[in-house]
């Protein structure tokens, strides 16, 4: 997931999108206790996903609240 195309997406799809990783971390954290999980890569992607949609976010509503 590249940022450039996370700053195209509203707010709504982001908190979507943010909400979608959150329950991807939660299942890949259950396979690994569980002793299922195959690509633990898959885990570090995700939070960093996660992380840069709430960057981005942040950045939106530091952008609206400054133009208010």
């Amino acid at each position: 997931m590249d940022a450039k195309e996370l700053r195209n997406k509203t707010p709504d799809q982001l908190r979507d999108q943010l909400t979608a990783l959150k329950k991807e971390a939660f299942n890949l954290r259950f396979q690994q206790a569980t002793g299922q999980l195959e690509s633990t890569a898959r885990m570090r992607t995700v939070r960093r996903d996660a992380a840069r949609v709430k960057t981005i976010l942040n950045e939106k509503a530091a952008a609206a609240a400054s133009e208010a």
